[in-house]
């Protein structure tokens, strides 16, 4: 097939980039030519809330990416609508993330289906961590676009159904968020510190991506301040969006100075491997989630996770066996940090490892375009 995919990806960055990347490479290794579009213009930046929209990597030269549609001008819109017709796409894939681009990716889906152009979505959410009154009206819209979805969670399937009339519920299906394994292979623990300046002798809890409110890094903080020992250190590794000095306030009244280290600048693609080679957890505090694609990468480098029980989290981490599944509760964070950081290192791997390494068998991209071809037909 010609497979079109509308998106995020180069020159942009960020985990929505990394996946429309990986799904066409997975589509190429498997005999189909893919074609990317995506946008001259993302966010108009009054919008953005991180540094910058843009990856500082250079294009990748083994995928074809067609720069072409602005988020908020509907002329681009329909030319981008035409320009998928004149590459004789079959099928057109759309990561769905966020009701501000509804409006966009909902009109150029209807122009292409009117097209005979079958249109597919992979759903990262549909009811936003941070709603606004006017979100259902666009996400109606949006759903209403779209011939079939592939919801990563169960809660999403929930959620998307919520917009259709029962006859189409079928067309919801579930597929869980595959594996982040295009950052490469893991390093040696000790050769990761290193090359971080972190230190060879603590525990390290990871705290990854883009700071947002919903992620909990407060909570994890005071959780953090009840397991402390001068055994363990917290890394938050990822950019503020949002207030970042409400972070270092609480640090201050927590009395935890020199006990977080604070890595906030975007962690590009080529430092990612490092990161999660150096860490013992990855913690993911979450106070609303769909699912994550950190989980993804936590399993890809084959680290134990801390999640809490919200979205869908909780599926993909099994309770005891790849980790931790909290509540949203500072102490029940804690207790489970603390039972973590008095294992030793050969128990860890007792309890966690192989479990880790069985249960990412299930996450294979090849899973996901199977999905893909079961709803294009």
């Amino acid at each position: 097939m010609r497979i079109g995919i509308l998106g995020t990806t180069w020159p942009y960055r960020g985990g929505l980039a990394a996946f429309n990347e990986r799904l066409a490479r997975q589509f190429q290794a498997e005999g189909h030519e893919v074609e990317i579009f995506t946008f001259t213009m993302q966010y108009p930046d009054f919008l953005f809330p991180g540094k910058t929209q843009f990856s500082d990597m250079p294009k990748p030269a083994d995928l074809s990416i067609t720069r072409t549609m602005n988020s908020i001008n509907p002329f681009t819109w329909c030319s981008t609508a035409r320009k998928i017709k004149k590459a004789n796409i079959d099928l057109l894939i759309i990561k769905f993330w966020i009701p501000l681009m509804a409006p966009c990716l909902g009109t150029i889906a209807r122009l292409c289906r009117h097209r005979g152009i079958k249109v597919v979505s992979i759903l990262d959410n549909v009811i936003p961590h941070e709603p606004h009154f006017w979100d259902k009206w666009l996400i109606r819209y949006f759903i209403r676009s779209v011939d079939r979805f592939i919801a990563m969670s169960e809660s999403v399937q929930t959620d998307c159904r919520k917009f259709l009339p029962a006859k189409r519920h079928n067309a919801v299906t579930l597929n869980p968020h595959p594996l982040y394994d295009n950052f490469g292979q893991a390093v040696p623990k000790d050769e990761a510190r290193a090359f971080l300046n972190l230190p060879q002798d603590k525990t390290i809890l990871l705290f990854f991506g883009f700071i947002r409110d919903y992620k909990g890094l407060d909570l994890l903080m005071k959780a953090y301040k009840k397991a402390y020992t001068e055994d363990l250190l917290l890394v938050v590794a990822g950019e503020f969006y949002n207030n970042g000095a409400q972070y270092g306030e609480l640090e201050k009244n927590l009395q935890l100075e020199g006990a977080i280290e604070w890595r906030t600048d975007f962690i590009p693609d080529d430092k990612v491997r490092y990161y999660f080679s150096a860490a013992d957890l990855i913690v993911q505090p979450y106070k609303t989630a769909t699912q994550s694609g950190v989980t993804q990468i936590a399993y890809h480098f084959e680290r134990p996770m801390l999640v809490t029980n919200v979205g869908g989290l909780a599926e993909i981490v099994p309770n005891g066996k790849v980790g931790y599944v909290c509540a949203v509760d500072e102490d029940d964070i804690a207790k489970a940090l603390s039972s973590f950081a008095q294992m030793d290192t050969k128990k860890r791997d007792e309890v966690f490892l192989k479990n880790i390494q069985t249960e990412k068998q299930k996450y294979a991209w090849s899973a996901m375009t199977a999905k893909i071809y079961e709803n294009s037909k």
